[in-house]
């Protein structure tokens, strides 16, 4: 199983990094090491000094695929959840600055929250889910998945011509603006429209 990331798919979240906006997906990798533990607190690494919290959409693979045309992408995955992407960013800024690659800011141990499943049958369309993450009861991130630059099953058929999903394989679609640093007890909690997908408490 590996979580496939992809990064700079909201136009907002670009500007506020002053990235530059991509002509394709930009994808990245975690291992299965770097899923927090259900029920477990996140922890600060010791590497870094500016953890942030950045809430994505997720979907899981249900069947094998490669060479995916878009228009059949909706057939390889069933369940929709929501996650965190931590990224230790002044790590992350220092490696970019080097042209270095960051898997050591994206992808180390606990940094990939993955909240409940549910089917995307709940949702009348997957293009316009809104989502949200409160840090302390403030809201600090809140899109939908409308405002992506590439949408779920076009992200499946990209993704899918460098790597062959398989069944347990896990997406996380990106990131919107409003991204932001973790302390030591903060507590997070992470919706899609009213509902709870998870809540994280910060060590």
């Amino acid at each position: 199983m590996k979580l496939i990331c992809i990064g700079r798919n909201y136009a907002q979240h670009i500007s506020e990094l002053k990235s530059e906006k991509p002509t394709e997906p930009v994808i990245f990798l975690k291992p299965d090491t770097a899923i927090l533990l259900k029920k477990q607190p996140f922890f600060i690494p010791d590497f870094s000094n500016e953890v942030h919290h950045e809430v994505e959409v997720l979907v899981k693979i249900n069947r094998v695929g490669k060479y995916i045309d878009s228009k059949f992408a909706h057939k390889y995955y069933e369940q929709i959840g929501l996650g965190i992407d931590f990224t230790a960013r002044d790590l992350q800024q220092e490696l970019k600055g080097k042209g270095l690659p960051w898997e050591k800011s994206k992808a180390f141990d606990g940094s990939a929250v993955i909240g409940k499943w549910v089917s995307k049958s709940n949702y009348e369309n997957v293009n316009n889910i809104p989502f949200s993450l409160f840090k302390n009861n403030q809201i600090v991130q809140s899109s939908t998945t409308e405002d992506m630059l590439w949408g779920i099953d076009e992200i499946i058929a990209y993704v899918s011509q460098y790597f062959t999903l398989k069944i347990g394989d896990i997406i996380f679609t990106g990131t919107p603006s409003g991204v932001g640093k973790v302390q030591s007890n903060d507590f997070l909690k992470g919706y899609i429209g009213e509902e709870e997908f998870f809540s994280i408490k910060v060590k």
